[in-house]
């Protein structure tokens, strides 16, 4: 069965609204445009995001539910509290995004991943202007071995990807970098679609009225001095 998207203007930011997103396939909601930084930008403060394959259109997604993460409430097992204790893992914040965004393309290859080279592009330039964030984790002889990326919209954190080379090391980014989200007034981390290393995780479903209602709010909050400022980050009290 065909079915009806909107073509974005290629020249202004505007977006349908998100409720008129389709069911099936899930959040699917307009194609065209391009990736640069107005436009993501504009995206994500309307709870929109990029998603497409090599050699598909540009393609603009915003499902209901979301995945989330509320970050006072991460709780890490008491078995990743141990394996970090005898880890020697180094956690770090904005120390290597370009490398980050890279790795979570590499990590999954070629096949597997959305991460096209015009998204890593995108991305890094994001970074650049100071609207893309990376968590890093480092062994001690230096090796990048895991981490994520996304977007910071006030107190709303969009996650894009993750990636661990070594044990637990996506896990233990996520856990340091809620406490410190939540210490500096971060409200919500969006991880888009629930998938089943999410769940493991203790992300939640959150649906599209409550998720937009968190948006409205947070997406103009002022955080904390220092909150994206690169740093290592401290070890989680709990």
């Amino acid at each position: 069965m065909a079915i009806y998207l909107p073509e974005l203007d290629p020249v202004n930011t505007d977006f349908p609204s998100p409720e008129t997103a389709l069911a099936d396939p899930n959040g699917l909601l307009a194609f065209g445009g391009d990736l640069r930084p107005e436009r993501l930008l504009a995206a994500y403060r309307q709870g929109i995001f990029p998603w497409f394959s090599e050699g598909e259109p540009l393609l603009w997604w915003s499902p209901s539910p979301r995945a989330v993460f509320l970050p006072q409430y991460f709780r890490p097992s008491k078995s990743l509290r141990k394996f970090f204790r005898k880890s020697g893992y180094q956690v770090t914040l904005n120390q290597a995004c370009h490398d980050v965004i890279r790795l979570c393309a590499e990590s999954r290859g070629a096949d597997e991943t959305w991460i096209t080279p015009e998204m890593i592009c995108a991305y890094q330039a994001m970074h650049d202007l100071g609207y893309c964030h990376s968590v890093e984790v480092w062994r001690e002889n230096g090796e990048l071995v895991g981490g994520f990326y996304g977007i910071g919209i006030g107190g709303i954190f969009c996650g894009e990807s993750m990636f661990s080379l070594a044990d637990n090391a996506s896990k233990i980014a996520l856990w340091f970098f809620c406490q410190h989200f939540d210490l500096h007034g971060g409200q919500l981390i969006d991880c888009q679609m629930m998938n089943n290393h999410l769940a493991s995780l203790g992300a939640v479903e959150m649906e599209r009225p409550l998720f937009m209602q968190f948006l409205s709010q947070q997406r103009d909050a002022i955080l904390k001095y220092g909150c994206y400022e690169p740093q290592t980050l401290a070890v989680p009290e709990s």
